[in-house]
């Protein structure tokens, strides 16, 4: 088992290609090819080790949350080939991450604690614990960056910008909402509670679109239901299904990305523990058992797939 680090794909009709983080993305001509990896980033760094089916379990989850999804808003995603693949609409990102907060977690918490009682212009209630939940869940949106830090921004901050017109944020807020409204119903059906997020859209001909994926363990945060109460009266961590342990387990062997800090090397153990909480996920999220295809001739796999797929579309 080796896991999916790079890819070097050429399409018919590939026009350009973009590596990022985690997804490698193909444009051609009038479409995207999206390749999931298994590469695996943190404070935004790429980790050194792939974690083995983290790809095809993003894609599998992506798909499953995008088509529960569209009856509120018009999604990118038109076929999955093959497991690490997404083939879409190549849309105009909108340069902002529309994170929601449901609870005080992750970088939430972390300034809350350092003292602050707003996040992106918006307030956050005085004598609040990490994973409290707030009255009501909260947008503190990011600008996204093509390299480097996403960095906060408020509402106001944005329209001073001209990033989107009022009307335009208006309806991403309204999107944003309503999908976490969503994933929160999608959760509690499989005994989670869907903590934070992050939804990115962009623009496709008239209309506003949802790209990238959603409610995934690289995208959101979720807790475990049963006990949850107990452990917050306890003052206990609560138990939970994210990426957070990573940043957590790097935290602990000195690193958070800061200039002069080293990244530590991932042992076998620790790269086999990621991958099991992915799985873990993916049950959990869809009530299914992940198949494992062979990494044997992956890449000709997907080539010769997505070939296929656009031969008959």
């Amino acid at each position: 088992m080796k896991g999916l680090k790079t890819t070097d794909f050429n399409f018919p009709d590939q026009e350009n290609v973009y590596k990022g983080k985690v997804r490698d993305v193909y444009y051609l001509k009038e479409k995207l090819v999206i390749v999931a990896s298994d590469r695996i980033s943190a404070f935004d760094h790429i980790l050194p080790e792939p974690i083995p089916y983290k790809g095809q379990i993003l894609t599998q989850l992506a798909q499953h949350f995008l088509e529960a999804s569209r009856d509120i808003v018009p999604n990118w995603l038109e076929g999955n080939p093959h497991p690490n693949v997404s083939i879409g609409k190549q849309a105009e990102p909108i340069m902002l991450e529309m994170v929601v907060r449901g609870y005080l977690a992750g970088h939430a918490w972390r300034e809350y604690k350092a003292g602050k009682r707003t996040i992106c212009g918006v307030s956050m209630p005085e004598g609040m614990k990490e994973g409290d939940k707030f009255p009501n869940p909260i947008i503190t949106p990011a600008t996204k960056a093509v390299t480097g830090h996403d960095e906060d921004i408020s509402a106001e901050e944005i329209l001073r910008q001209g990033i989107v017109s009022e009307t335009d944020w208006n309806k991403l807020s309204i999107y944003a909402l309503q999908l976490f409204h969503r994933g929160t119903q999608m959760a509690a059906d499989q005994g989670l509670i869907l903590v934070d997020t992050k939804y990115e859209f962009g623009r496709y001909k008239d209309d506003i679109i949802l790209i990238d994926e959603i409610h995934t363990p690289d995208s959101s945060r979720y807790y475990i239901s049963e006990g949850y109460a107990q452990r917050q009266l306890r003052g206990e961590k609560q138990k939970q299904l994210s990426k957070e342990f990573v940043r957590e387990w790097l935290m602990e062997n000195g690193f958070q990305g800061l200039e002069g800090q080293t990244m530590p090397e991932m042992p076998e153990s620790f790269v086999a523990s990621v991958t099991d909480r992915y799985e873990e996920l993916y049950s959990k999220l869809t009530g299914r058992t992940l198949e494992k295809p062979s990494y044997e001739g992956i890449e000709e796999q997907i080539q010769d797939r997505v070939v296929n797929y656009l031969q008959k579309s």
